[in-house]
């Protein structure tokens, strides 16, 4: 088996699996496929797909065949998962990884089918997940960015949720997008920068105080020097070009302390309370603890991370009228030097029972695993203020040409009209006088975990936030 440097490939693959309907019913590989790509042209090198006979056919229910299509009668000759295991390990092994939410699923349920057949699972040397990737670079253009919805975008024509068909769109996609980026890079001043701001936001200039119909992105003025960023994700796309892994990581920087803390919005677009892509997030009287499990996932270079799960999917929690208790903070910087901004709010009973859940189930995997960081609770209760727990809410950045911005979407609620905030420039300041000590926000944040410099435990990052004017 040829493996190290030569194994340049990037294998992107696809999974097709059951759908679990009982508790405790696991998933089983219905199909694999995969296609090795040389990734400097481009050029399909191999081709590989598979029909999987699992060893229960009734594990195959209504909703799993309307899912894919996959029906009992069409696997009943297909050869087993362990008949095929050895081409999916050389296909994979020592390769990059890559494919669509790819570490959230698909990554998982190949490590469970070969733990299922008491032999070892291949491991990356990268993984590129084109969702994270995707949503990062190229924005919510397509909404939730689910391949269904690109292909929509890009008339590319509809999934058929088939293992090699779902490859080579994602393969499609990642041309389509590409080459719009190009081209919005090649004349930044025509193209409209940061296209993925809704066409109907408009930009006020702090300079000149007018809205500029049509311009649809963000200012790419230098952040002041109080919040300069090193660019750690370039830095490290250096090092290993196709390990978003990393990208990932950079984005998910630990909590190390909590701390106390003028709003200038570009301007603002109408929105309604009803968001693509925030339909999975839950209120705390819609989790069920008992529901609310832990595993470990790949992460980056064969290492592991846990992930937090909800039933099967993955755990993400709306709170609404959080009160902030301390504003916007960009005092600490994480492990490569980059500012934090984060801000802490009062946490209900319900959250907290959920959270402290999370974090027992957590460190225990944590510990388990062979992690000796010390764990920090998600939850602060401070002697003297123990009825009164607070929790850290972290906003993710990413690097964006020269300059550094929030990835989190932040409206603001008046009476009953909820708008989005566009900003001018992506300056602390203009934060921190918006989300201040007193003010409420209603919170959609997923359940993130990390283990850095001996340090570990989860962390709550803001994907959405509305912030209350009264």
């Amino acid at each position: 088996m040829i493996m190290g440097d030569e194994r340049m490939e990037v294998a992107f693959f696809d999974v097709e699996t059951t759908v679990p309907t009982r508790p405790g019913e696991g998933f089983a590989i219905l199909e694999f496929g995969a296609i090795l790509v040389c990734p400097r042209k481009l050029v399909e090198q191999e081709t590989y797909s598979s029909l999987v006979r699992p060893t229960d056919l009734a594990l195959i229910s209504t909703l799993s065949v309307r899912c894919n299509g996959i029906t009992p009668e069409a696997v009943t000759n297909a050869p087993t998962f362990a008949e095929i295991a050895d081409k999916v390990y050389d296909i994979l092994h020592g390769r990059i990884w890559a494919g669509h939410n790819i570490v959230k699923f698909d990554c998982h349920r190949i490590r469970e089918a070969f733990a299922g057949i008491n032999r070892a699972a291949p491991e990356p040397k990268g993984i590129i997940d084109t969702l994270s990737l995707l949503t990062q670079r190229f924005g919510r253009r397509a909404g939730d960015m689910k391949m269904a919805s690109l292909a929509t975008y890009f008339g590319l024509g509809q999934q058929t949720h088939r293992s090699l068909d779902d490859v080579r769109m994602n393969l499609e996609v990642l041309k389509y997008c590409a080459t719009v980026l190009f081209l919005e890079s090649s004349l930044p001043d025509i193209f409209t920068e940061n296209s993925w701001v809704s066409p109907n936001a408009t930009t006020r200039s702090r300079a000149n105080g007018r809205a500029s119909p049509g311009e649809t992105g963000f200012s790419v003025d230098r952040p002041s020097s109080s919040v300069k960023i090193e660019t750690y994700v370039e830095r490290m796309a250096e090092v290993d070009p196709f390990n978003m892994a990393r990208v990932e990581e950079s984005l998910r920087s630990d909590d190390m302390d909590d701390e106390s803390g003028s709003y200038s919005p570009g301007s603002s677009t109408t929105a309604t309370e009803s968001f693509i892509g925030y339909s999975d997030f839950l209120e705390p009287n819609e989790i069920s603890i008992p529901s609310v499990s832990v595993s470990l996932a790949p992460f980056c270079r064969g290492s592991q991370k846990i992930q937090v799960l909800h039933d099967y999917g993955e755990l993400q929690i709306c709170c609404r009228r959080m009160k902030v208790r301390f504003g916007v903070s960009s005092k600490y910087a994480d492990y490569a030097g980059r500012r934090r901004l984060s801000f802490v709010v009062d946490a209900s009973s319900d959250l907290c029972q959920i959270l402290d859940a999370v974090d027992n189930l957590a460190q225990k995997l944590s510990v388990d695993s062979g992690s000796s960081s010390e764990w920090r609770p998600v939850v602060t209760r401070k002697p003297g203020f123990m009825n009164y727990p607070t929790v850290r809410l972290n906003l993710p950045t990413v690097i964006d040409g020269n300059n550094s911005r929030w990835i989190t979407e932040i409206f603001q609620k008046e009476s009953s009209t909820t708008q989005k905030l566009v900003f001018s420039r992506f300056d602390v300041t203009e934060l921190e006088s918006l989300i201040t000590p007193g003010t409420f926000v209603d919170a959609y944040f997923s359940v993130d975990s990390y283990d850095i410099q001996q340090n570990a435990g989860i962390r709550l990052v803001a994907q959405k936030l509305i912030v209350h004017s009264t």
